[in-house]
């Protein structure tokens, strides 16, 4: 029926993992003179693959439209992702001896969050960054950044130019690229022999279990489990040697690689528990995913009544985030304005534009004093205790926060 093959391993595919509608490109927010014109929605319907089970959106919109000069998410906004940046520099110099004369190249750098860290401890660093306006703020704090896309021919350009990487990292990227295997292959020819790749990516696992359908979007075309990266990492010349459970995301994996057969990096008994954990919540075989589409039905009839016993009761409510993952939960559950006044966001880029599709309007976190609602609804659940602690005067007035997912949450 759909004539879709895996990005990964090529096969056919078929099986539905979770079919969302349709829904615009998530970090598209509408600028008010557009307010008036069409946007542009796109199926929002992932697949899992029967042989090597990688879950993927069919490709809808090319990376360059998404990654480019008006993306909008910066790293350095967020107080949580630059503490968990921090401690994870201060972490793999203390493991790996990372010094002056290392190379460290991150992938997807950003605006230099993370950078930043390692060259204050006077390592070398390099950023690969495709949107031209966040690689400018990294290059403006003094970060070397080249504005391209990563992969085989990114990797043999730098590596003609005489770099050659210690480390390569890349957090919450692996899910942004459309081609895994251009992707992956990029790592084993710039990383020198003994050097090491980390990557970050939510855990499917957590997915699954948490119901975090609102990560599905078009920026991300894979939802990937450790099971999966093994093959895809294995099938480029390259090891898992580690895995570690992180918090971001509502639940991550940090993976380390290296250049298989090197000696010097031994598998971890970590890797095979983790992998054990996953064949047994059935993420080796087409019924264990099964499942999620009916579980998060339940979630979105769960957020509706919230929202509508809240409205019937006299009670307002706004929003906290302007996040990607906030086009998809508020388009699936169809809430516009008539549910969510207006929500607020840290980055001033978004103020003053509108959540795409739904419209509503983005303001600076101040509004909310101003406007004293009674429930604020987080949708950055992700850095919920963050915003709780920036913003707990909203308590002063008898307000609440509320958490949309895994189930609605009024928080005390």
């Amino acid at each position: 029926m759909y004539n879709l093959k895996c990005r990964f391993c090529d096969a056919p595919i078929s099986e539905t993992f979770i079919d969302l509608g349709t829904s615009p490109i998530a970090n598209s927010y509408v600028k008010p003179e557009n307010f008036m014109k069409m946007e542009p929605f796109f199926a929002l319907h992932a697949f899992v693959c029967g042989e090597c089970f990688l879950v993927q959106l069919p490709n809808m919109e090319s990376r360059e439209h998404i990654f480019n000069e008006e993306y909008a998410y910066f790293s350095s906004y967020s107080a949580s992702v630059l503490a968990h940046s921090k401690a994870y520099v201060e972490m793999m110099i203390e493991r790996f001896g990372f010094d002056a004369g290392s190379q460290v190249i991150e992938v997807a750098s950003n605006d230099g969050y993370l950078l930043k860290y390692f060259q204050e401890r006077g390592v070398k660093v390099l950023g690969i960054e495709p949107s031209g306006s966040v690689a400018e703020a990294a290059e403006k704090a003094g970060i070397p950044s080249r504005v391209r896309f990563f992969g085989v021919e990114t990797a043999k350009a730098l590596r003609e130019e005489g770099f050659a990487a210690d480390l390569m990292l890349g957090n919450n990227v692996m899910a942004h690229v459309p081609d895994l295997n251009d992707f992956i292959g990029g790592f084993p020819i710039l990383v020198r022999p003994g050097g090491i790749v980390t990557i970050e990516f939510p855990h499917l696992l957590r997915t699954i279990e948490d119901l975090y359908y609102d990560q599905v979007y078009h920026e991300h075309y894979s939802y990937l489990s450790l099971v999966t990266v093994e093959k895809i990492f294995a099938a480029h010349g390259m090891t898992l040697f580690d895995v570690e459970e992180i918090a971001p995301q509502g639940g991550s994996l940090r993976i380390f690689a290296c250049h298989a057969g090197d000696a010097a990096h031994p598998v971890t008994e970590r890797v095979a528990a983790l992998r054990a954990r996953e064949i047994a919540a059935g993420l080796t075989t087409p019924e264990g995913y099964r499942t999620f589409a009916e579980r998060v039905r339940e979630t979105k009839r769960d957020l509706l009544r919230f929202l509508m016993e809240a409205k019937e009761a006299g009670k307002t409510v706004v929003g906290y985030g302007a996040p990607a993952k906030a086009t998809t939960l508020l388009n699936y559950c169809g809430v516009k304005t008539d549910m969510i006044d207006y929500t607020v966001d840290i980055s001033p880029y978004k103020h003053g534009r509108l959540l795409p599709g739904t419209r509503i309007p983005i303001h600076p976190p101040e509004r909310i004093l101003e406007t004293k609602p009674d429930y604020v609804l987080i949708l950055a659940w992700n850095i919920k205790d963050e915003i709780t602690r920036n913003m707990a005067a909203v308590r002063d007035w008898g307000g609440r926060f509320v958490v949309p997912l895994p189930r609605v949450e009024v928080l005390d």
